[in-house]
């Protein structure tokens, strides 16, 4: 008998694409703390090389004050996130190693004059999702999150495995890495455990040293990774009745590794940064866009309220769109979409979410505050399901009780 079987992924900080998210949402960082309303949309690419590796930064950045150091925020964003040496396939700390090319231009008067006034018109024409659903609900340690669970967990193994690396717990692994959960459902359409967990995580080359053959290095690197990694960061009881782990599926992952293996370029995670397709995607990426960027404050405010019409009890699933024009402040359209699992008429549950959410994009900067540096910790390990205050900011991931409180009434 077909078994309901649904599967999301997600990559590391080290990943190259999201090297350069992390990058972009520096410099969008660095532009919010000289001046809150700046406008930014940066992107980011990188190679590595057997000589030379590139970051080229191109994008549209229009602020008051002096101009952040980009090539500065670029280089240190490399190294904190591990990429310092040419072994491994990047060292964004040496020049002679690394070039940073920039082509950065002020922002566009047509965009900047729908956007620059009293009601502050989305800055660019789009639709957004936003999703929340119950599955992580069942699970005493997850709860709260209102995430798709493949997801979920997804993200938490590419968050350990940096981690791992970080502390030294996984000293022989390296930035660049992956994973992929592929959960079961029961009959019920409720999770019950995870059936397959994937994991690509590169590794220093001279570890085949310690090892006889391919083979024996495989085991080692696949039972630290089970010890450290899968066990350390997935609820025992998803696990508890047995699962498959495939660790680097070619045989190995090593040095170099990441830009070197693999170009990257900013906003090419897009399901990676949501759903991990459980929920739609309007197709804007997040990273390297302030606030005014309605691809990620209406993504951000879309995936708050879906969060509190499923707290309140209202649905157990819950996907709402939104879309703009350029240079207007009002939603053409705002869709809510509750796949049947409403505990009330869905026309009942748009009309309070209506009531209780402003999805204008100013309104939506003032309600969530976004007008801060806190997009870095956004760049990997997922925008949503996240802990607020633990993983970083994410103040859409915080519940409103009294918002909870007038969606019941």
């Amino acid at each position: 008998m077909p078994r309901d079987l649904f599967t999301s992924e997600s990559v590391s900080s080290g990943h190259p694409d999201k090297l350069c998210d992390a990058i972009s949402d520096a410099i969008v960082d660095a532009c919010l703390a000289i001046d809150k309303n700046a406008r930014v949309a940066v992107e980011t690419s990188v190679k590595g090389g057997d000589k030379k590796g590139l970051i080229l930064l191109a994008g549209e950045v229009t602020l008051s004050g002096k101009q952040p150091d980009y090539e500065s925020i670029a280089r240190d964003t490399g190294a904190a996130i591990g990429y310092d040496s040419h072994a491994i396939g990047l060292d964004t700390t040496s020049p002679e190693r690394c070039d940073v090319v920039m082509k950065i231009t002020s922002q566009s008067s047509n965009i900047s004059q729908g956007i620059n006034h009293p009601e502050q018109g989305a800055g660019d024409q789009g639709l957004m999702f936003g999703y929340a659903c119950l599955e992580t609900e069942y699970f005493e340690t997850l709860k709260g999150r209102y995430f798709p669970l493949a997801a979920s967990l997804s993200q938490r193994l590419t968050r350990r495995m940096a981690a791992c690396r970080e502390n030294g717990i996984l000293p022989w692994s390296r930035p660049d890495s992956k994973s992929q959960v592929t959960v079961e459902y029961d009959s019920d359409g409720k999770p019950s455990r995870v059936d397959t967990i994937v994991i690509a995580i590169q590794h220093d080359d001279d570890l085949k040293n310690q090892f006889e053959s391919e083979e024996d290095e495989r085991e080692y690197v696949t039972s630290q990774v089970r010890e450290h990694v899968v066990e350390d960061a997935i609820p025992s009881e998803l696990l508890s009745s047995g699962y498959r782990l495939i660790v680097n599926g070619t045989g190995r992952f090593a040095d170099p590794g990441g830009p070197y293996a693999d170009a990257g370029l900013t906003g090419r995670k897009i399901i990676v940064d949501t759903y991990g397709g459980m929920g739609r995607h309007g197709g804007g990426a997040f990273s390297g866009k302030d606030p005014s960027k309605v691809d990620r404050s209406a993504a951000y405010a879309a995936r708050w309220a879906a969060k509190h019409v499923v707290a309140a009890g209202l649905a157990e699933k819950c996907e709402i769109q939104l879309a703009y024009v350029i240079g207007v402040a009002e939603p053409v359209s705002i869709r809510v979409d509750t796949y049947g699992t409403n505990t009330l008429q869905n026309s009942e549950i748009t009309e309070r979410v209506n009531s209780q959410f402003d999805f204008r994009p100013k309104s939506i900067a003032k309600s969530l505050d976004l007008l801060r540096p806190i997009y870095y910790s956004t760049s990997s390990g997922g925008h949503f399901g996240r802990t607020p205050g633990v993983d970083g900011e994410f103040p859409w991931e915080v519940i409103d009780e009294e918002i909870i409180s007038a969606l019941k009434k």
